[in-house]
């Protein structure tokens, strides 16, 4: 019997050791809490992504961490993404982190009136999606209709704000996230407004568009959109070169009298009645609730850069030649 009590206490001896060696192989790899990014791909299996944290140093074993996500069901609840990930973690802790699509994301800011091309070239400077692949979501007919936007492309409902965004999000998925924004700020901020001028919701996203190309100086949008919207009653084109740069292929920043009389451009507002065809930019909620609420009252009809980023505003051609001449042309009127 002594020699069966004795082999127990080894047995016993052993799996002590075992189980204190096997925990110590899920012990973080040192107590430096400096961070590194790890990418996990699309399709990339538990195994070998444990594979790459030992190699990075980042966990102690790959086959212990492998056993630990198996048997606690996590093997199949990897989440793709950038992860912030350190030494000073343990595997288990590791293990939890990347199961649970904790990613790391990144800051972009869409200033309002930026187009859907300028938001393309802000993602992929970011390193958030390829601007190719953003704008072929923005101009998927497919993409539009799913999400309730007029038009057969999604410019105009692009919301611009600040965006916290993580690498190898699909460019469609953000693009859906933005529309998503527009469709809050709608909802919360405009939709319940009175809207004297009657327009449309795509009447409004259209005019707020050009009022966001129109002026950067947020007290004027109000005076901007009554501008507009005087010049819509009263059955005057709208005469804005926002518009006819829009409709410009590859534009190269020099606007000259023969893309003013270009008829063939259905956005040029000098040619065409009414409002253009679509939005030719992201428009913020400040501009949307210039056209929703105008400065009320107003009977100007006209206005010119006073070169400070400011207008001066008329009521007449004439005054509105005298004030081209003077901001303009520098002349006496």
């Amino acid at each position: 019997m002594r020699w069966l009590a004795a082999a127990f206490a080894l047995v016993l001896l052993g799996s002590l050791a075992g189980t204190h060696y096997a925990r110590g192989l899920l012990e973080p790899v040192s107590h430096q809490a400096r961070t590194q990014l790890f990418l996990v791909e699309p399709g990339a299996s538990f195994s070998s992504v444990a594979d790459r944290l030992e190699a990075g140093g980042l966990i102690r074993s790959a086959r212990a961490t492998s056993w630990l996500a198996r048997y606690r069901g996590f093997d199949q609840k990897l989440h793709v993404g950038e992860y912030e990930l350190s030494p000073s973690q343990s595997s288990e802790e590791i293990v939890v982190t990347l199961t649970a699509g904790r990613v790391k994301t990144w800051p972009v800011t869409i200033p309002e009136g930026s187009r859907a091309r300028d938001i393309a070239a802000r993602l992929n400077e970011a390193g958030l999606a390829t601007a190719d692949d953003f704008l072929a979501a923005a101009n998927d007919p497919n993409l539009a209709q799913e999400l309730g936007v007029p038009g057969g492309h999604l410019e105009g409902y692009l919301y611009p704000d600040t965006y916290r965004l993580p690498r190898g999000m699909p460019a469609d998925q953000i693009a859906r996230l933005m529309v998503k924004q527009f469709d809050r700020v709608w909802s919360s901020r405009v939709a319940e407004l009175t809207n004297p001028s009657q327009l449309s919701k795509r009447e409004i996203v259209i005019l707020a568009s050009i009022v966001e190309k129109e002026t950067g100086a947020a007290k004027e949008r109000p005076l901007i959109a009554a501008v507009f919207i005087n010049r819509l009653d009263r059955g005057m084109r709208l005469e804005t070169d926002p518009t006819v740069i829009y409709g410009i292929p590859d534009f190269n920043g020099n606007l000259r009298k023969k893309h003013l009389v270009d008829e063939t451009n259905p956005y040029n507002t000098y040619r065409i009645s009414g409002l253009p065809p679509g939005p030719i930019s992201n428009p913020g909620a400040d501009a949307l609730l210039a056209v929703v609420e105008p400065t009320a009252d107003s009977e100007f009809l006209y206005f010119v850069s006073r070169n400070d980023g400011t207008h001066h505003f008329s009521k007449t051609y004439r005054e509105h030649v005298n004030a081209v001449n003077r901001y303009q042309r520098r002349r006496k009127p």
